[in-house]
């Protein structure tokens, strides 16, 4: 089945398209890498996680996850901005990238997000490996 997020439906230019596409899909990997992480922070402290939804309920619902919601909430910006069908400029593309490599710096004195963002790519191999291709995708 094709991907209907990747067939053009507005007038970005290809190669803006193109990179929003590539950062978008870094961002997936970094965010599961996150995820699978404090998951495992998680259990640690306060036991198994039963199953996936189970898993899901505390994503959307625990405060040990929320400093994960801005970067959720800016791959759905870009997915809504990659599958609009109402124009949208270049210069809306280039903000939203903007904005994902201005998030996507990991700083022990930053705010909440960066702090933890930090904390985690200490950590977790998998999740520095992600860091390193968003810096790819989004050079």
């Amino acid at each position: 089945m094709a991907d209907d997020r990747r067939q053009p439906a507005n007038d970005l230019p290809a190669p803006l398209r193109q990179q929003l596409d590539a950062t978008r899909d870094a961002m997936l990997r970094v965010h599961k890498a996150l995820l699978d992480h404090e998951r495992l922070r998680y259990e640690r402290r306060h036991g198994a996680v039963r199953n996936s939804g189970e898993f899901l309920q505390l994503v959307i619902n625990d405060p040990w996850f929320n400093w994960l919601r801005p970067i959720s909430e800016l791959i759905v910006q870009i997915d809504e901005l990659l599958a609009s069908k109402e124009p949208v400029t270049a210069e809306d593309g280039k903000a939203l990238l903007t904005q994902a490599r201005d998030m996507l710096r990991p700083d022990e004195q930053g705010d909440e997000f960066r702090r933890n963002y930090h904390r985690g790519l200490q950590e977790d191999p998998a999740a520095l490996m992600a860091h390193g291709e968003f810096k790819k995708a989004i050079a």
